[in-house]
């Protein structure tokens, strides 16, 4: 392949970027194989799409296609993402479509596309570097290319909106017409990209490429899915998590309308049938027999003992120490301890689980899922089907939700492959929404106690907190390293408060409930324990609770600059009308910080009415402010919900709820006025589908103890007697 070399001049000419600005190298001596083109897909004719590398494909049209290996699930990465590529390529926005990455094909291209996992808010901060750069070298490819075409200098030519000129002669060429000849090209071993002062999309907002499609309904979800000779699948697994089917007495329902088969597994029973409501009817008259291997005694005063036994041990792990807590106990003025409760939490995604599989005669298997992570589809399927995961093909489809429920855990792929293996046609396989409800992976409950200790002085001198929760990387299947697990003191384990003395503890719980990632992780308990405690302890202090945080955020810049903004933009320290009352809080997660007020009405001593929400938020870099606005909603709506009303209880060693009458969702009559404010410092890459839902519910906590002088030690606030109005 002909070379060629980038000089700083060139890049500077060619990106068209008015007053230069400081530029960053980058070196990826290790990572060629994902700025080069594939030779098998890179050479066309005029009138063929080009690969110019693994993530671009241009069109003769100039039409650009960007690829995206994350998992679009409403959170606005379908455009987030090829945005970055953009950025970098100079390409005309105008002209941009994105579609998703094939699992099989970046298996086959020795991972080119990195990461297809969708989870810890890390979609832009875990790619935007080698997205940046896929763009920048395609972009320094067509430039090249161009430039030979003309026969003049690389650095005499230039390009914005997808066309390049060269500047002496004003002969322009469009990306379409010299594709072919870059995609023949051997890409740099460096380049620069822009600093963020150059950037022309990024920052800005740009509306999402998905909303024409989605407002026409032309999206397909994992329950729109329809493949030739498909049957349906319901399924119902042991009620008692751990359990195992014991039988079932198929002839009872055999005879049944649309029935072809029941399907035994490990530890669940589906009917498979010619539509899913036949299949549902027949499974719910299907008699069966379960084990329950030991745990059908197991309720929610069994689990809060465990708990609290946690609270006690002299088993517990300290994570994290600092100074002399115990010295600080003994010198204390004053001392401020609480108890703190947070229960299991489902998803809750508005579609259920839900997969197709097929598996075909040659050995192919072909999987339709909606998932958070396609490889891990993928790998789930040729385990279960014991093929060579290159004969396997996932076809990513919209999600009906996510929150972590889609990752990791592939329960539903698995089911769906072990079906249509067993009945020998393609078959959708969707959970009823009992089913998701109580055979999910939940978010850990947790107790938690915290010890303050108070000079004379009314300042903070020490601070101890002890978790007792179960571990997720142990339901996982991975080891708790030394009897401690890294996500149960997410937001614990390295305070950004100036504490002069500071420990954490660790008390492990096994318990039989599975376990899972849920929106935010072990942020979402841990910031209510913490946040709602600094508010009792800002009381016996005798201070403003948002100026008793300014006073431990010293050394803390960024989490400072957030709190000052939401209070300022909330009004804190103005007059409020009367029965009014407001609360704040702070957390660090996911590389962002996030704080939050939550404003509201006492309407007795039971009912309140929801008035606002101000969010603050420092990413770091901004890339789509309107995504960024819409994910504040989104987390704050999903924590709201889960403050007032969410609780899964375990009765008989099974989940008791069932539905969303007993499982209820915020509706849009309880839902505040939410004011996002960006606080971006710009000096690093944070995420945002995750960090807004922390603060939010301690806020709230903080805002109903101002307002009755009551502390709130458990969730959720129904549980109390408190609910909007």
């Amino acid at each position: 392949m002909p070379e060629f070399k980038l000089t700083r001049r060139a890049f500077l000419v060619q990106s068209a970027v008015a007053g230069g600005g400081l530029l960053v190298g980058f070196h990826l001596p290790a990572a060629r194989s994902l700025l080069a083109a594939e030779p098998a897909a890179a050479v066309a004719t005029d009138q063929q799409p080009v690969e110019v590398n693994a993530w671009i494909v241009i069109q003769p049209d100039d039409t650009v296609v960007i690829r995206v290996a994350r998992s679009e699930m409403g959170q606005g990465i379908f455009t987030a993402l090829p945005m970055l590529v953009a950025e970098e390529l100079g390409c005309d926005w105008n002209r941009v479509r994105a579609e998703y990455v094939s699992a099989n094909d970046n298996l086959r291209r020795n991972q080119v596309f990195q990461s297809m996992s969708t989870g810890g808010s890390r979609s832009i901060r875990g790619s935007q570097e080698y997205l940046r750069t896929a763009g920048a070298v395609a972009r320094e490819l067509l430039v090249t290319a161009a430039s030979r075409k003309w026969g003049v200098a690389v650095d005499d030519c230039r390009v914005n909106n997808s066309i390049i000129t060269h500047t002496a002669s004003g002969r322009t060429l469009g990306f379409g017409a010299v594709a072919a000849e870059a995609a023949t090209l051997k890409p740099p071993e460096a380049v620069f990209l822009k600093e963020p002062e150059e950037w022309q999309l990024l920052g800005t907002p740009v509306p999402r490429l998905d909303t024409p499609d989605k407002i026409a309904g032309k999206p397909v979800f994992g329950t729109d899915v329809e493949v030739p000779g498909m049957l349906h699948a319901a399924i119902h697994a042991c009620p008692v998590f751990g359990g195992r089917l014991k039988g079932f007495d198929a002839a009872a329902i055999e005879k049944r309308p649309g029935v072809v088969k029941v399907v035994g597994l490990e530890d669940a029973v589906a009917v498979v049938a010619e539509s899913w409501w036949q299949a549902q009817q027949a499974l719910l008259a299907l008699p069966v027999t379960w084990d329950e291997a030991g745990h059908g005694q197991v309720d929610d005063a069994q689990i809060r003992a465990d708990l609290e036994a946690g609270l006690e041990t002299d088993q517990a792990v300290t994570v994290a120490v600092h100074g002399k807590p115990e010295a600080a106990q003994s010198a204390a003025e004053q001392q401020v301890e609480a108890t703190f409760f947070a229960p299991y939490l489902a998803h809750a995604t508005m579609e259920p689980m839900t997969a197709t599989a097929a598996v075909h005669d040659d050995g192919r298997v072909e999987v339709w899922v909606p998932t958070q992570n396609a490889t891990a589809s993928l790998e789930a399927a040729a385990r279960t089907a014991g093929v060579d995961p290159l004969r396997v093909e996932v076809h990513n489809t919209q999600l009906g939700g996510g929150f972590g429920r889609r990752g990791a855990n592939q329960d539903y792929t698995i089911q769906a492959v072990q079906i249509a293996m067993a009945v020998g046609r393609p078959v959708k396989l969707m959970w009823s929404r009992e089913e998701d409800t109580q055979h999910d992976f939940y978010r850990p409950v947790s107790m938690a106690r915290l010890k303050a200790t108070l000079n004379r002085e009314g300042r903070l001198s020490g601070l101890t907190v002890r978790i007792a929760a179960p571990s997720i990387m142990t339901s996982l299947g991975m080891k708790a390293n030394d009897g401690h697990d890294p996500f149960a003191l997410q937001g614990l384990s390295d305070p950004f408060y100036a504490l002069p003395a500071y420990r954490a503890e660790y008390a492990l719980r096994t318990l039989h409930v599975p376990i899972g990632f849920w929106r935010s992780v072990n942020h979402s308990q841990n910031a209510y324990f913490r946040e709602h405690f600094l508010d009792q302890v800002a009381r016996v202090a005798g201070q403003d609770p948002y100026a008793f945080r300014l006073g431990l955020l010293k050394e803390a810049p960024k989490q400072r600059a957030v709190l000052e903004a939401a209070a300022e933009h909330a009004g804190w320290g103005t007059p409020l009308p009367a029965k009014t009352w407001r609360g704040i809080a702070v957390e660090t997660a996911f590389g962002s910080h996030c704080a939050q007020v939550v404003e509201l009405r006492l309407e007795d001593d039971n009912r309140f009415k929801l008035l606002r929400v101000v969010c603050a938020i420092d990413t770091g870099h901004v890339v789509n402010p309107d995504t960024i606005a819409a994910q504040m909603e989104s987390g704050i709506t999903y924590g709201l919900t889960a403050a007032l009303f969410g609780e899964i209880t375990i009765g008989r060693g099974r989940v008791e709820q069932g539905n969303f009458d007993d499982y209820p969702m915020l509706t849009l009559r309880d839902m505040p006025e939410v004011e996002t404010h960006l606080v971006p410092s710009g000096d690093f890459w944070g995420g945002v589908g995750e960090p807004p839902l922390p603060p939010v519910a301690p806020a709230l906590c903080n805002a109903l103890y101002a307002a009755t002088g009551r502390p709130i030690h458990s969730l959720p606030l129904s549980k109390h007697g408190l609910h909007p109005v």
